[in-house]
Parts: structure tokens; C-alpha cells; sequence
């Protein structure tokens, strides 16, 4: 089973981009997405951005998560 998370891109240097979920940075790889930009959501699997995601989408499955987080916790 492969589970990827949507981030925020919050920086990027050529094929590499800083992103931030609930307060953590990382750096990850852009090739699967070049046209990713500031701003954006992406998927996030095993280090790389996957695919973009529509706003709305991601912030709903951010919220999700972050509930699912607050029950198990």
C-alpha cells in the first residue's frame, strides 16, 4: 500500500523544492512535476512530488488527516 500526503511547495532551486505539513519542512524532488510552482500542492510519496492538487482538495485532506490525528492521538 502506497500513501502520499499533499504539501505546500514553499521554495524552489531547480528540481528540488522545500515543502511544509503541519509545521515540518523537507526538501523533495520536483522532476514528476516541472511545472510546479511556489505555492502550489503536491502529493508527496517517498521523497517526490507525485502530482498537483486543486486547493480545495488538498486543504480538505489536510483537514482530514489532522482530525484523524486528533482522535488517534
Amino acid at each position: 500500500m502506497c500513501l502520499a500526503i499533499p504539501v505546500k511547495i514553499i521554495e524552489i532551486d531547480g528540481t528540488m523544492g522545500t515543502v511544509e505539513f503541519g509545521g515540518v519542512k523537507k526538501d523533495i524532488a520536483l522532476q514528476l512535476v516541472p511545472d510546479a510552482k511556489v505555492g502550489d500542492y503536491v502529493l508527496l510519496h517517498a521523497g517526490f512530488a507525485i502530482q498537483k492538487l486543486d486547493i480545495k482538495e488538498a486543504q480538505e485532506t489536510i483537514r482530514l488527516l489532522e482530525e484523524i490525528s486528533a482522535v488517534s492521538g
